[in-house]
């Protein structure tokens, strides 16, 4: 998965604005076989982990890695703002 900085900052914004726990972070699961939902978590053994500035930002499990693979995570203009989006 390829995360765009832009979005790695708005992930740090959310994490900021959601806990203030250095053991919690963001987590990608997968809601259903067409939607991916972003959850507050703790590291598991076997995450791939991305970091920003030197904070971990967001957690793939290793039952996500495959699924995430040819995809990037970014920021998109919409009529309600920026919003993360996969493409």
């Amino acid at each position: 998965m390829i995360v765009t900085d832009e979005a790695k900052h708005e992930l740090r914004e959310i994490l900021l604005n959601n806990t203030e726990d250095p053991e919690i972070c963001l987590r990608l699961s997968m809601k259903s076989p067409s939607e991916i939902a972003i959850l507050l978590d703790k590291e598991a053994e076997g995450d791939q982990v991305i970091e920003y500035e030197g904070s971990r930002v967001l957690l793939i499990g290793k039952e996500m890695v495959d699924a995430v693979d040819s995809v990037t995570l970014d920021l998109q203009d919409t009529p309600e703002g920026k919003r993360l989006a996969v493409s």
